[in-house]
């Protein structure tokens, strides 16, 4: 299945989104934590700052989201790792309480209590954990609901390769081929968990071979290209919404900042993140659009502004946002 030209747009203008919202929040995290706002004789202060705690970002992995959200509707579930922005902005979840939560504000998706990696958003149908491998359990529930409902409603679990190592893959995987469960795991490779390499952790070169041993397709997308993931998309969707199934789809990707923020990157080989951003897939994306003349410098130029603008909006509503009250702790933690 080609995308259409709406969808080709769409998924181009959500990069573009995407990619203004990470790379702003890597200047706004670092606020207050390095020197000379630390305390004295602290190089890095993690609490310090507007938006304290870890953050893990999402720059270049752009592709794994637009071409699996570009199939979905309001009621399908999406379920997020660790790394989780890119997800929820490719499924709809409002950039104002996104980024209000971070800020640990009450204006938040969840008052300000979960923060970056536990987005929680019912109406969109969009939730995330920072537990490895933890998408899978809730996106296979989520189908068992779709299901014994009578819906053709889907579920997605997004987890980074690293995962396919825990017990939740398996378990997840046999659980969902034994009962036709309408969900669609995506894999995305970006070559390290954490800072260990996928080829001294994982038997195998792709995840999406170990499908077989479920009873289920697996698809392998080579290319950090949207395009790629939205026909391999394409194609689980229609299985799962038909009632044929779960597949399982590995799209080897590039993760061009560390795994957090503040992360030496040790690990890896000098220059490699260069060499990755030389294949940036939104430049990429962006030159197919104008060859098929849907794009211009000018509608480059607008529809860039207006996403900055979208980001921009976002932070300052965190910013100005209040804080929950002292009191308010204990409020809505076991409803």
């Amino acid at each position: 299945m080609t995308p259409s030209n709406a969808q080709l747009l769409w998924m181009y203008q959500t990069m573009v989104e995407i990619r203004d919202y990470e790379e702003t929040m890597a200047k706004v995290y670092l606020e207050g934590k390095l020197p000379p706002n630390v305390q004295k004789g602290l190089a890095f202060d993690i609490g310090a700052g507007p938006v304290p705690g870890e953050m893990h970002l999402a720059a270049g992995q752009e592709p794994v989201a637009v071409g699996v959200c570009a199939h979905l509707r309001i009621d399908d579930t999406v379920v997020g790792a660790h790394r989780p922005h890119h997800f929820a902005i490719a499924k709809g979840v409002p950039l104002n309480e996104m980024t209000a939560e971070m800020f640990g504000k009450d204006t938040g998706l969840g008052r300000g209590k979960g923060g970056h990696m536990h987005l929680f958003d019912p109406a969109h149908k969009f939730s995330c954990s920072g537990i490895v491998g933890a998408s899978m359990p809730p996106a296979c529930g989520a189908a068992l609901a779709a299901k014994k409902r009578g819906t053709d409603a889907v579920a997605v679990a997004f987890f980074g390769e690293g995962a396919t190592n825990q017990g939740a893959f398996h378990e997840s995987m046999n659980l969902a081929a034994l009962w036709k469960l309408p969900v669609i795991f995506v894999c995305e490779d970006n070559k390290y968990a954490i800072s260990v390499e996928k080829s001294v952790s994982t038997s195998i070169e792709w995840n999406s071979d170990r499908a077989v041993a479920y009873g289920m397709p697996g698809i392998g997308v080579a290319e950090n290209d949207a395009v790629a993931v939205f026909k391999a998309a394409a194609t689980a969707v229609a299985r799962a919404r038909s009632g044929a199934g779960p597949t399982l789809i590995e799209v080897k990707t590039d993760r061009y900042l560390g795994h957090f923020q503040g992360d030496p990157e040790t690990y890896r080989p000098k220059g490699e993140t260069a060499t990755l951003r030389k294949n940036d897939p939104i430049p990429r994306l962006g030159a197919q659009l104008r060859e098929l003349g849907l794009l211009d410098d000018d509608a480059d130029k607008a529809l860039r502004k207006a996403a900055r603008d979208r980001v921009a909006a976002a932070y300052d509503f965190a910013r100005k946002s209040p804080y929950p009250k002292p009191e308010d702790a204990l409020l809505h933690v076991f409803i």
